[in-house]
């Protein structure tokens, strides 16, 4: 039989996990309509409810001043997505170095990178999203989100060979963090579209890709939580 204390301490560490998901109110799925929970204890499980709990805190202000990734970006790469650029080959949460000219190469010269996903099934669509939370600075996100890319009834086919065939409702443009703002997180987030649903930007999102409610844009057309995601750090190549 457990004691009082025992039982308090129980309590506790409930209460503690609650918290994981709590902390933030800007979730981004209806907790009513996922299958996700803090308290899940099989390891299978919460490897992705850590990286749902990295994806909601996406404005959690973690300032990276080095090369060297904070526990929080780490966990945010999720589901086995790789993007290919023409000399750099991403395949986990990283902060992209500053030798070989990559920062200035990837803001600068390289185009809009191939995306494969393993995972991907031939006779489903997908939605991708490249947006950055960091929009003009991650101390003062007051932009963000800043949309860069977002291509939608993607065929799963052509994903799984590195092939985006879908329809572009952003066009791709580079990460161009401003000079003296630090480090910006890049996030790629795959989504699998609903059967039926055409996707779309409503007018006011297309003109501005700033500021861009990503929250809203998720639960508009029921996307639910990302099938794999992925992020790079940079921060402007002059400084």
């Amino acid at each position: 039989m457990c004691s009082l204390e025992e039982e308090e301490e129980e309590e506790e560490e409930e209460e503690e996990e609650e918290t994981c998901c709590q902390t933030e109110k800007r979730w981004y799925y209806q907790l009513h309509t996922n299958e996700y929970s803090c308290r899940t204890k099989t390891a299978a499980v919460l490897a992705p409810v850590l990286v749902l709990c990295a994806f909601v805190l996406g404005f959690y202000n973690v300032e990276a001043k080095s090369d060297t990734l904070s526990s929080l970006d780490s966990s945010f790469c999720y589901g086995e997505l790789q993007v290919i650029y023409p000399g750099l080959d991403i395949d986990k949460c990283l902060v992209i170095p500053k030798n070989q000219n990559l920062r200035e190469k990837v803001s600068t010269v390289w185009k809009a990178p191939q995306v494969y996903y393993s995972g991907a099934q031939k006779k489903k669509m997908y939605v991708l999203v490249l947006a950055d939370p960091d929009a003009p600075s991650r101390t003062k996100p007051t932009s963000a989100y800043w949309r860069h890319w977002l291509v939608v009834d993607i065929k799963g086919d052509g994903l799984k060979k590195g092939e985006i065939q879908g329809r572009t409702l952003t066009d791709y443009t580079p990460p161009t963090p401003p000079q003296k703002s630090g480090f910006h997180r890049y996030q790629f987030m795959l989504f699998e579209q609903p059967p039926d649903t055409p996707v779309s930007l409503t007018e006011p999102e297309k003109l501005s890709r700033g500021k861009w409610d990503l929250q809203a844009f998720i639960t508009r057309f029921h996307l639910g939580e990302p099938v794999a995601t992925l992020q790079f750090l940079t921060q402007n190549y002059k400084d």
